[in-house]
């Protein structure tokens, strides 16, 4: 895998002060992406175990609430593999601190009923996001009223309540993660 950029004060992807990683490599090609540059799979730089160590150091601040994974595509099957490790490291780091995730992917359709059978570490990173912010950018519903996404379409979904219900869940923006 490789990621375009990681942001280490990032204010804009998630509650409080967050570190964002933004992985290469989206087969989505929404219509007016903000990020065009990281549909190549091929751009930026190779994602590493220095690259683990770095972001893990970054969050260690205690200002710094999470971690937000987006892209690219963080839930193409070729960027989970890698994403995992990191998460997992997260998880095992900083228990308190939330893991959000933007994917372009639809829950229910594309995720549940599709890629959690064929994506053997789907359903393990699943298991360790606190959030996940789902489907595609579309241009005709933009709205930059909208909290942490771009389109009305798109949902923030409480992943940690959606697992204990064992159904959706959306994120309710008055409480504080």
């Amino acid at each position: 895998m490789k990621y375009a950029v990681i942001k280490k004060n990032d204010i804009a992807n998630g509650p409080g002060v967050r570190v964002s990683l933004f992985v290469s490599g989206c087969n989505h090609h929404c219509k007016g992406c903000f990020n065009k540059i990281a549909w190549d799979f091929d751009y930026g730089t190779p994602f590493t175990e220095e690259t683990i160590k770095e972001i893990i150091d970054s969050m260690s601040p205690v200002h710094i609430k999470g971690l937000t994974l987006l892209g690219g595509e963080p839930l193409d099957p070729a960027n989970q593999g890698a994403l995992l490790l990191l998460v997992k490291k997260v998880k095992e780091t900083y228990p308190d601190k939330t893991i959000w995730c933007f994917s372009g992917y639809d829950f229910e359709k594309e995720i549940m009923c599709d890629m959690i059978h064929k994506v053997p570490e789907t359903k393990s990173l699943l298991d360790l996001i606190d959030v996940l912010v789902d489907g595609r950018f579309e241009i005709d519903k933009k709205d930059i009223t909208l909290r942490f996404r771009g389109s009305s379409n798109q949902r923030i979904i409480d992943m940690n309540k959606t697992r204990a219900a064992n159904s959706l869940v959306l994120w309710d923006e008055q409480e504080t993660l």
